[in-house]
């Protein structure tokens, strides 16, 4: 028999005890709130950050010149490796920009000796696995990811894709199209404009570190420059190897041994000379006109460092003092004057050629020369005037901070030391960085922004609407000469 009587008290008795609870939760933490008065943020304090402790590894080389590197972690059943080669667009023929991105690509897609393109995709997929290829401006890299339990199958595939590519004409072509799909659209975003563009002025428009690909450099490249290109810079004596994850480091390294110990190295191994770098644009205001553009997007600078440099702690510290939340920029230029949608700037050095020193952001097209002019006031400031200790602090904390989350998994740490040996850095170069940021002075950070920012070589580039833009870009000084920059695609011929 039905008892709705009987149930709706149960039911009642059962809301009244929630509705008690709900009650007594709320009256518990409103009441210890009002305990405890709330803190500035300035006020929280926070336990020491935490030693760097590098898990344990195992690094050994084979007999044909592969230097490998192995860190267990059996946290979950998975495992993932990569192997950087020595090589990097930077030493493609100048008459075929775009090569070692089409090399890389098809060295993947087109399949190996053993399996078809389309064998390996399936064989991938059937067990949610990866295979990927790249190759950026200083390096090459083939990387991995399986569950443990397909280690060996997925392993065997890396090998293949690494010493089998057939390069298939077809997925050349199919590659061609997409990368020509790519200039076509290549000046629909103003953000990706200015960045590109920006590397021109620094680095020049024939550097390897600026050139774009064209649609005649792409037009250049046949299948046998692949196979060239690839046989110049993929052999043992190039390669090193990082594997990460669930597995066993004696069956892991018989495996290698298995696979690419009977690769034989190149007798004759010639080591390509890096390209030289050297500021092309010292000073100037350039400006790429967009009409259709309410806003600017501006990027200032000049050449920059390595990351080996004796002062590179001292300028990362520099940054933390301009850049973020509180820091100056933010402060300053967004909050207090208004004319930022974001604003930034940042001493950003490269591994084995000189970075850039870039600042700038997004604004409103009445307010860019506003801008401009509020960013060089920051600069000048702190090359002339001394940070405050209470400056000094928030960006060593913020920079030491924002280190400390480059070791959070075991991957993170293998990828850096790898990077380390790649680039010829001391393996010990995570603790110097760390010691050196925590003995950097407010002197330090006056010294390296006296030594390092130089206002006379200042780059400025504006891509925006010249016809939004008042006050106009002329009346930053009776001497500024605005350039302008074409950057209509140059037509396939």
């Amino acid at each position: 028999m039905y008892r709705a009587s009987s149930i709706s008290k149960h039911a009642k008795l059962f809301i009244f005890s929630l509705a008690l609870i709900v009650f007594s939760f709320f009256i518990f933490n409103f009441s210890s709130a009002l305990a405890i008065p709330a803190k500035h943020y300035d006020e929280l304090t926070f336990p020491p950050l935490p030693e760097i402790q590098l898990p344990k590894y195992t690094r050994f080389e084979l007999k044909n010149g592969i230097r490998v590197y192995l860190m267990e972690d059996h946290e979950l059943p998975l495992v993932g490796g990569i192997a950087l080669f020595k090589t990097g667009d930077r030493f493609e023929p100048a008459d075929r920009v775009g090569l070692a991105n089409l090399m890389a690509e098809v060295m993947r897609t087109g399949g190996t000796t053993k399996h078809s393109a389309d064998e390996l995709n399936r064989l991938l997929e059937q067990r949610a696995a990866a295979v990927e290829t790249g190759i950026g401006v200083t390096a090459g890299n083939v990387s991995f990811s399986a569950l443990s339990e397909d280690l060996d199958t997925v392993f065997g595939l890396f090998t293949e894709v690494i010493r089998e590519p057939i390069f298939t004409q077809d997925k050349l072509d199919f590659a061609k199209n997409q990368e020509q799909g790519g200039i076509a659209r290549r000046n629909d975003e103003p953000e990706a404009i200015a960045a590109r563009e920006f590397q021109k002025l620094i680095y020049g428009d024939r550097s390897p570190y600026a050139r774009t690909v064209e649609y005649a450099t792409l037009k250049n490249i046949s299948r046998d420059d692949l196979v060239s290109f690839y046989q110049q810079y993929f052999h043992p004596q190039n390669m090193l190897l990082g594997i990460e994850g669930d597995f066993d480091s004696t069956k892991m390294r018989a495996m290698i041994e298995q696979k690419f110990g009977d690769w034989q190295p190149i007798k004759e191994l010639k080591e390509l000379p890096l390209p030289s770098v050297s500021q092309a644009q010292k000073g100037g205001l350039f400006f790429i006109n967009q009409p259709q553009l309410n806003q600017s997007y501006i990027q200032m600078g000049h050449l920059g460092g390595t990351f080996n440099s004796p002062d590179y702690a001292a300028l990362d510290v520099m940054n933390g003092v301009l850049n973020g939340f509180g820091g100056r920029l933010f402060n300053n230029v967004r909050s207090r004057q208004g004319l930022a949608y974001t604003v930034y700037a940042s001493w950003s050095p490269r591994y084995d050629y000189p970075g850039i020193f870039i600042a700038g952001g997004q604004t409103r097209s009445e307010a860019t020369v506003a801008f401009i002019q509020a960013i060089g006031a920051e600069i000048e400031r702190i090359r002339n005037e001394k940070v405050t200790s209470e400056e000094l602090a928030f960006a060593k904390d913020s920079t030491l901070n924002s280190f400390i989350f480059n070791f959070e998994d075991s991957s993170q740490t293998l990828s850096r030391l790898i990077r380390y040996e790649y680039y010829g850095y001391p393996e010990d170069f995570i603790f110097r960085y760390r010691r050196n940021v925590e003995a950097v002075t407010i002197d330090d950070v006056q010294k390296v922004a006296k030594n390092y920012l130089k206002p006379e070589q200042m780059v400025t580039l504006v891509v925006g609407n010249i016809d939004a833009i008042k006050p106009p870009l002329t009346s930053l000084g009776n001497s500024v000469k605005v350039q302008s920059i074409d950057i209509t695609i140059p037509p396939a011929s």
